[in-house]
């Protein structure tokens, strides 16, 4: 084995500091998140949440190729690799982050050896990885100590984060915080808040800029995450989040990630936890922009959970069988599995390469807390008899291109995983009237808030929205989504004799992204008492001049706002604009 040491030092020392460098190149492009937020570039900020993303598979790419360089014939040695686990492992054991390491290692190794499930002796087993919420690095925060005057705290807190911008109006915006703290506080207790703690690092995503905590009373202590907008050049706070469904949307699975340069993740994601207890560790690290490492959680709590439930088995999800995917879920667990079928529904007219680019559209797209984030996965193993033999069968024969038998295990080559919502479909018929209504006036939201965020859904069928635990309306089924920048709106032409009324099919041309919003309500499937209610809130989505409208205002360059918080978050500012309105369930604890 001595012959192999040089090889397996000389690699280990590649890996360490090719993430080394990774790690200051994403933090580089994290950095300029507050460069964008103080010139209101939030085009720019856009594309470097996009640059962020695509930096991982390329340097991953590049580190390859270096140890080829470096290690010749040794580079498909399982021998040489298990040698250089070994030693990367040690070397990695003090470092902060480590988790962040290994999870680089299984990437180079996993593309290397093709691997199939998992390989614990050339990775490392996410299984075995040390599980985040037992990190406890102290994380690097202010503490404000309330004193007599609240006010007089939020002032000097606002004063200590290093804006090249001034306040607007600091002094007022402190009164504003203070009370609406007070106020949220005492709904818990009617202790006074004693201090108030702040993470160091700004948040900042889609022109916003955030801080980060918790405030101390007696008994009880309360997220504290203050939203920053910049207008005529100065910095103004535009909302307080006390609620922890208020914080869990900001941080949830259907907003793009955050830019936050944080000197260590584990420790924020710790801290992260404090404020939502109930937010799985998977879902923070992918919204602070470590979607590899959010990928690896994500695996082990699911197959910790598939283990713990031994008698429980993978079934087809509930809802309509879709036409281009098969669907399945662990009924214990809030997640789906997604394929794609070997044959779609003739009635759809997309082929498997365009569902795909969809996808990675979304990915990288602003979604406005109203698309699900579909992480993408290859090559995983399930035991298959942990399979409904329903749906095994289902498997095999209409995804044969993706799922085939190995021995015990049915390995899936490709798929997309996502959050559980409950179909909206299967929701209305589940709910009383009023909660019936508000989910179709938040469906509508829904559509508008993508609009403006340059997305046309294209089927409006309820079966493809959802419905999360906090109550809010999404969208996850991408195949028929369209950039609505791309879509031509028309008005129906009028018929102009009895032969064009009763024919079969459009007497006039219709193109592939021809889009006649008269046509909605024919397809929407909603029942009529619903539909009415929809049409006397969101009649304009049925009219061409409004989609026109807005698709110009965006061709303009013109950024159009969502906010991931409602007006009960924003503060002294009621009278508002109704266009980037997003609602929120007011339910405290629907999560």
């Amino acid at each position: 084995m001595s012959q192999l040491k040089s090889p397996v030092s000389d690699a280990t020392e590649l890996l360490l500091r090719a993430f080394d460098d990774y790690n200051a190149s994403f933090s580089d492009i994290t950095r300029r998140g507050r460069r964008r937020f103080e010139s209101g570039d939030r085009a720019g900020m856009r594309a470097d949440v996009i640059a962020r993303i695509e930096l991982y598979d390329r340097r991953i790419d590049e580190l390859i190729g270096r140890l080829d360089e470096r290690l010749g014939s040794r580079l498909f040695s399982r021998s040489v690799w298990q040698e250089i686990r070994l030693s990367y492992r040690d070397a990695v054991a003090e470092r902060l982050d480590a988790e962040l390491y290994k999870t680089w290692f299984n990437t180079v190794s996993r593309r290397l050896f093709k691997t199939r499930g998992v390989d614990p002796k050339v990775e490392f087993v996410a299984l075995d990885i040390e599980p985040t919420d037992r990190i406890n690095h102290p994380v690097s925060r202010h503490v404000y100590a309330a004193g007599a005057c609240l006010e007089d705290s939020f002032e000097r807190l606002l004063g200590d984060f290093d804006f090249s911008l001034p306040f607007a109006d600091p002094r007022a915006d402190a009164k504003r915080l203070a009370e609406r703290l007070a106020e949220e506080s005492a709904r818990i207790d009617p202790g006074p808040v004693s201090n108030i703690e702040l993470l160091t690092t700004v948040f900042y995503r889609e022109g916003r800029g955030y801080l980060v905590g918790r405030a101390f009373a007696r008994d009880h202590y309360l997220p504290c995450v203050i939203a920053l907008v910049v207008e005529d050049d100065a910095i103004r706070v535009d909302a307080l989040l006390c609620r922890r469904l208020q914080v869990s949307i900001l941080f949830g699975f259907t907003f793009s990630y955050f830019l936050a340069d944080l000197p260590t993740v584990g420790d924020t994601v710790v801290f992260l936890r404090t404020l939502l207890p109930d937010k799985p560790v998977d879902e923070i690290y992918t919204v602070l922009g470590r979607a590899k490492q959010g990928k690896t959680d994500r695996y082990r709590a699911f197959f910790r959970q598939l283990s713990a439930t031994e008698d429980e088995l993978l079934v087809e999800a509930e809802g309509k069988r879709g036409m281009v995917m098969q669907v399945f879920t662990l009924p214990s667990y809030p997640l789906v599995f997604k394929l794609l079928r070997d044959r779609f529904d003739p009635a759809k007219t997309i082929n498997r390469e365009q569902v795909i680019e969809r996808y990675h559209m979304v990915y990288q797209h602003d979604r406005v807390g109203r698309l699900i984030d579909a992480q993408e996965y290859k090559d995983l193993r399930f035991p298959s008899d942990r399979f409904d033999p329903v749906l095994r069968d289902s498997l095999l024969n209409d995804c044969s291109r993706l799922v085939h038998m190995e021995d015990d295990s049915l390995v899936i080559r490709h798929c997309w995983v996502e959050r559980r919502v409950r179909p909206l479909n299967l929701y209305l018929a589940e709910v009383d009237t009023e909660r019936a209504e508000q989910a179709v006036l938040d469906m509508g939201q829904t559509l508008k808030d993508l609009a403006r965020s340059n997305i046309f859904a294209g089927d409006l069928l309820p079966k493809n929205f959802g419905v999360t635990r906090s109550g809010r309306v999404v969208f996850y089924d991408y195949d028929e989504l369209m950039l609505l920048t791309e879509c031509a709106f028309r008005r129906m032409p009028k018929a102009t004799d009895y032969v064009d009324i009763y024919s079969p099919e459009p007497w006039y041309s219709v193109a592939d992204n021809d889009v006649f919003p008269e046509e909605f309500p024919r397809f929407m499937g909603l029942p009529r008492p619903l539909m009415k209610v929809f049409t006397e809130a969101h009649g304009e989505l049925f009219d061409a001049d409004w989609w026109l409208a807005l698709q110009q205002r965006i061709r303009s360059g013109e950024a159009l706002d969502v906010a991931p918080y409602n007006d009960e978050a924003r503060l002294g500012r009621c009278e508002r604009e109704e266009e980037g309105r997003i609602t929120t369930e007011s339910t405290e604890d629907a999560e």
